[in-house]
């Protein structure tokens, strides 16, 4: 079970998302229409999808993008001032 409360993170928006994703060595690697792909050295990828940068994602999508692909937990989102 996830530690994360998602409810915190509900207005979390495509901008913030990425500029998160910047901050832990995630860099574009891929874009076809609204669909953007993020890698990190590592080998982790996560698509983001979105028309504007101020769009907030459901909460299904958003622990989707934040625990299955970029494999981030509770102290990585303090780390990387999400929460």
């Amino acid at each position: 079970m996830s530690d994360i409360h998602y409810n915190q993170l509900k207005s979390l928006s495509a901008r913030q998302l990425i500029s998160a994703l910047f901050r832990d060595g995630f860099r574009l690697v891929h874009q076809q229409g609204s669909h953007q792909q993020y890698g990190n050295a590592d080998g982790r990828r996560v698509t983001v999808t979105f028309h504007s940068p101020s769009q907030t994602f459901p909460l299904k999508t958003l622990k989707s993008m934040l625990e299955k692909q970029a494999h981030w937990n509770l102290e990585d989102l303090k780390r990387l001032d999400i929460i």
